[in-house]
């Protein structure tokens, strides 16, 4: 996913989707693990994807303090 697509989703949204990709990476080292990945760039992807997520949630808790 993108960040701009990212930034649009609440911190719920943005839980469900970190845990979602933590999955999805599980179940592509298990693929990989047992030889039957066909992409091993997956992994990469979906590790950056669950760093972009992990971003914009601590942005969106520090925009939130400042609020405060």
């Amino acid at each position: 996913m993108k960040a701009k697509e990212l930034r649009d989703l609440t911190i719920e949204e943005l839980k469900e989707k970190h845990k979602q990709f933590k999955e999805e990476l599980f179940n592509l080292r298990f693929q990989h693990a047992i030889g039957q990945l066909g992409n091993t760039n997956r992994i990469k992807e979906v590790k950056r994807s669950i760093a972009r997520v992990l971003t914009i949630m601590r942005e969106k808790e520090i925009s939130a303090e400042r609020k405060v």
